[in-house]
């Protein structure tokens, strides 16, 4: 009979430790045959398990999946905006990093087949968004593996804690969000440790038009429908990716350094589309500007989009952000354009090892916000920073937030940004400007197309500076208080004289960087306090 029946049984087992499997055995009725069972099995095949249903992230146990890594996505979709129906065919190469005998993708919609190398495998879904996948055989450590999923549903309809990631507009839909987006419209290791490079393909009706990242290999009509082929050739997150259907206006040009920027302007903006495409259109004039401070841009392309959506936040989809029309409803806004594309150097390029990290992304995106202001000569860093030390006291909550570790809850709290940004001017203070700019610049470059922690950040800086700075990032990421006098001196941060009267003197850009703080709140509430669904300034 061989021994491949006997894995399949073993397959259908419960995931129980070695320890229950084996007491089951012996305390049950036939101890003695169901253990000969169990030595007939290859040690090889019995030690093969499922892969688990998380990456191991604290802030987010059930996200991304063990056993694999994913190397590239293509998806071939078609989307019909009247409806909000999406087909899709998506297929995955990947290789194993463990022996599996199963395992998970994140994903919401309704799955009609799964292959695996060319066979059909069984699945069933599971929690909130696992897809869990049997193959037909048991995969082997270090095999390529080929994952092909035909699927179809309205993203609009399908909710996972209680909220959903896919933005229904009135002339299609949009897909972006963070932590989270893929599950609405792809089967993912939804994760920023497993990155990939994607091929996007989407068919539409006449008249819309389908946006992703990356470059836009080709755009073909037949039979009343338009596919739009986009490819995304360097490693991406799965939240960093993103699909938009609608109306828009195009716009094509090239910046400086030669990179070619398309950018799309939903055509029902309203009142809004001047000030819109006024900001995003200086998109390439930006990101040459940074290049200056974070070395050179890391993609092939750029851009931005500006669909007609309600909500709040915009978000550093790479190469090509998303900005709500809120964003600009007071008129033009380049500064949130300067945060969305610092993203494609800090948590694009170099992403979070895990969430907590996730002041690697945004105190310096906020950072860059207060180079740009004294760039435009509206307030330098140091004001920007002396004024967020001097306007709040000691107990106003803000402090209570750590940005080295702000909690799921407290993930895109403003004192991530703000408190993360001023804990950047102390560094800069405390290791000098040649040292700090080399450590801004070094960095997206020593981690490129990877992933790193807070912790791996203070280990470059005191590697650059040749300091010690565990007290200093203590102090200014991760106590849950304001820095005490002595510490803000230290730092070269001004301290009012105790029982001063008035507020601080405002630079002249705190309005319109404070102008994006209130979309950090997001918008569907999930149980445990977490907030989830988009709604903030990434």
């Amino acid at each position: 009979m061989g021994t491949q029946p006997l894995n399949r049984l073993r397959t259908d087992f419960p995931p129980l430790g070695l320890g229950a499997l084996v007491h089951r055995r012996i305390t049950a009725p036939g101890a003695l045959a169901a253990v000969t069972l169990l030595l007939a099995i290859p040690a090889s095949a019995s030690s093969r398990s499922p892969g688990a249903p998380g990456i191991g992230d604290p802030y987010y146990p059930a996200y991304g999946n063990g056993g694999y890594d994913v190397s590239h996505y293509d998806l071939r979709l078609k989307y019909q905006p009247a409806t909000d129906r999406l087909d899709g065919t998506a297929t995955l190469l990947a290789r194993t990093t463990q022996d599996l005998v199963r395992f998970n993708l994140d994903f919401l919609l309704d799955v009609s087949e799964v292959r695996v190398d060319g066979a059909k495998a069984a699945f069933r879904t599971s929690g909130e968004h696992e897809l869990e996948i049997t193959p037909d055989k048991p995969l082997a450590k270090g095999t390529p593996v080929t994952v092909v999923v035909r699927y179809g549903g309205v993203p609009s309809k399908k909710q996972a804690y209680g909220f959903t990631s896919w933005l229904r507009t009135p002339d299609g839909g949009v897909a972006a969000g963070e932590p989270e987006a893929a599950w609405w419209w792809f089967p993912s290791n939804d994760h920023p440790l497993d990155k990939a490079t994607y091929d996007v393909s989407v068919q539409v009706p006449d008249g819309s038009q389908a946006i992703s990242n990356g470059t836009l290999q080709s755009a073909s009509s037949r039979a009343g429908w338009t596919r739009y082929s986009w490819r995304s050739d360097k490693p991406q997150a799965t939240y960093l990716a993103t699909l938009a259907v609608g109306r828009f206006d195009i716009t094509t040009g090239t910046t400086k350094g030669g990179i070619p920027v398309l950018s799309a302007y939903s055509k029902d903006l309203g009142n809004v589309y001047g000030a819109a495409r006024s900001s995003v259109e200086r998109t390439g004039e930006i990101a040459d500007w940074l290049t200056g401070y974070f070395g050179p841009y890391p993609y092939n392309a750029l851009g931005g989009y500006v669909p007609n959506t309600g909500t709040g936040y915009a978000l550093e989809t790479q190469t090509r952000p998303y900005y709500s029309p809120r964003q600009f409803a007071a008129g033009s806004n380049t500064s949130v354009v300067v945060h969305e594309l610092a993203h494609q150097w800090y948590g694009d390029l170099v992403s979070v090892a895990r969430w907590k990290d996730i002041w690697i992304n945004e105190g310096f995106a906020r950072y860059a916000q207060w180079l740009w202001s004294e760039h435009e000569g509206e307030g330098t860093a140091q004001q920007l920073a002396d004024h967020v030390y001097a306007s709040r006291p000691a107990d106003d909550p803000f402090w209570k937030v750590a940005p080295g570790d702000p909690g799921p809850e407290n993930q895109f709290h403003l004192a991530v940004y703000d408190r993360g940004a001023l804990a950047l001017q102390a560094l800069r203070n405390r290791i000098g400007d040649a040292d700090f700019f080399a450590v801004l610049k070094g960095w997206p470059a020593k981690y490129a197309h990877g992933n790193a922690s807070v912790a791996d950040f203070r280990r470059y800086a005191e590697q650059v500076s040749g300091k010690p700075l565990g007290g200093l990032f203590d102090t200014w990421l991760y106590r849950p208080s304001k820095p005490a006098a002595d510490a803000a001196r230290d730092a070269s941060i001004p301290v009012r004289a105790a029982g001063a009267k008035g507020t601080p003197v405002q630079p002249k850009s705190w309005k319109k960087i404070a102008a994006t703080n209130g979309v950090h709140e997001r918008g569907h509430k999930r149980s445990g306090g977490r907030v989830a669904g988009g709604g903030h300034v990434e």
